[in-house]
């Protein structure tokens, strides 16, 4: 059943992307020749959560323009720092998604992107260029494990902190599974909060 709950909102994504292309599709035909990237949609974020027993998994994946501020390899110092920057501020999920309760520490973390990798950069990017010919689409995606010692007392997540450090996020698509079920839900920076 655990493995049910944490493979669930992984199997939905598909779906949000699946919607996400087709009112896409309307903006922009030229994308509807690249596949996954009708899904890429500047200003929008998705956030997978799962609270399960004690272990609180988060999934956030956005296009690099809502983070950074660009797509492109970060090649001057300012993009480079821009990109540090983020990187940083994505290390710290507990600020970044309000767990001021719970007692939830962090047991696993992973941040991913093409423009984290400084030195195989240019090799993904050409690889990239060759699938996505003129497209230069770049997503972030970080996942974190935390372990939450007092799970009953995690109430809510609070994403007012993210939308405040990376304000080109206008909207994050979220996909809960906790205590009282399965909820979709959409947040903004006027509505940042979720509850369990």
């Amino acid at each position: 059943m655990r493995r049910l709950l944490l493979a669930l909102p992984f199997a939905l994504l598909p779906l949000a992307a699946i919607a996400a292309e087709h009112s896409h599709e309307h903006d922009d035909h030229d994308h509807a020749e690249h596949g996954s990237l009708d899904a890429h949609e500047h200003g929008a974020a998705q956030l997978n959560v799962v609270l399960d027993d004690k272990m609180l998994h988060l999934q956030l994946d956005s296009p690099a323009m809502n983070l950074v501020g660009f797509e492109h390899a970060a090649k001057s110092d300012a993009d480079k720092a821009k990109v540090a920057a983020a990187r940083s501020q994505l290390e710290q999920p507990q600020t970044l998604f309000g767990l001021n309760a719970g007692d939830c520490n962090i047991s696993k973390q992973e941040l991913q992107s093409p423009l984290f990798a400084e030195h195989e950069h240019e090799h993904e990017h050409e690889h990239e260029h060759e699938e996505s010919h003129d497209s230069e689409h770049s997503d972030i995606h970080a996942h974190y494990s935390l372990d939450c010692q007092k799970p009953e007392d995690l109430q809510q997540l609070d994403l007012g902190e993210l939308f405040k450090r990376f304000p080109a996020t206008e909207k994050i698509q979220v996909q809960l599974i906790g205590p009282n079920g399965q909820q979709g839900l959409e947040l903004t920076p006027a509505q940042p909060t979720l509850s369990f």
